[in-house]
């Protein structure tokens, strides 16, 4: 019932978002990220910690989420936009099981790590009310800039933020592409 109630949510906040555009980037004080474990496709734990050193982009999403959906091709050209650079995008199925992700993804190739939040625990732990939404934390874990609604990750703001947070990487400086 518990993952009713968040799918419920999830899709109230999903048409609100829909709606209407994204209104832009709430930036936010550098305060530690909620934890995050869940699984990849291949049954694996993941934690934050597995990507430590590098700017995490982190998209909690669903396949049955159009304007998920939509943005999910500008994340996999940003994807190869950056190789080669510390960033890591994560997506983070809500409340899906593996066999709905994975029968996303036998359409859509993606090159970044899909995880599984099957039961919603991390959805709840992050307050994430809407889908998409999306967390840009720092190499340290920390919690810099959050969008909720979808974008166009390879252009525009979303691209500005991005190689800002690689630009303020300590000691590293970021590579033009």
């Amino acid at each position: 019932m518990q993952v009713r109630h968040v799918l419920a949510v999830l899709f109230v906040g999903l048409c609100w978002i829909s709606s209407a555009k994204a209104a832009g980037f709430e930036t936010r004080a550098a305060l530690p990220a909620p934890e995050l474990k869940a699984h990849d496709l291949s049954g694996a734990t993941r934690t934050l910690a597995d990507y430590r050193g590098k700017v995490v982009l982190l998209n909690f999403w669903a396949t049955w989420c159009p304007p998920c959906l939509r943005e999910m091709p500008s994340l996999e050209r940003l994807r190869i936009r950056m190789a080669g650079q510390a960033l890591e995008i994560v997506a983070i199925s809500s409340a899906e099981t593996p066999e709905e992700v994975k029968a996303y993804l036998s359409k859509m190739k993606l090159g970044f790590p899909i995880l599984l939040d099957s039961d919603s625990s991390n959805t709840r732990r992050w307050k994430v009310f809407a889908l998409p939404t999306t967390f840009v934390l720092d190499a340290e874990g920390r919690i810099r800039h959050v969008l909720t609604g979808p974008t166009e990750w390879d252009e525009g703001e979303a691209l500005a933020v991005i190689d800002g947070m690689l630009a303020d990487r300590p000691g590293h400086a970021n590579k033009k592409k």
